[in-house]
């Protein structure tokens, strides 16, 4: 898993707290709405807290 980190880029943090129940596509949903980002871009981790 580390070899595949040397290709991220970027690291968006999500604010607040994020039902991870909401499986990936609730979660780019979450970020192509709230945040107005693609969730599909190639080297950017998106990073949610949970409760």
């Amino acid at each position: 898993m580390l070899e595949d980190a040397a290709g991220i880029r970027r690291v968006v943090i999500a604010t607040g707290f994020v039902d991870l129940r909401k499986g990936i596509d609730g979660l780019a949903q979450i970020v192509g709405t709230r945040y107005d980002l693609n969730p599909f871009e190639k080297g950017t981790l998106f990073l949610f807290c949970g409760r």
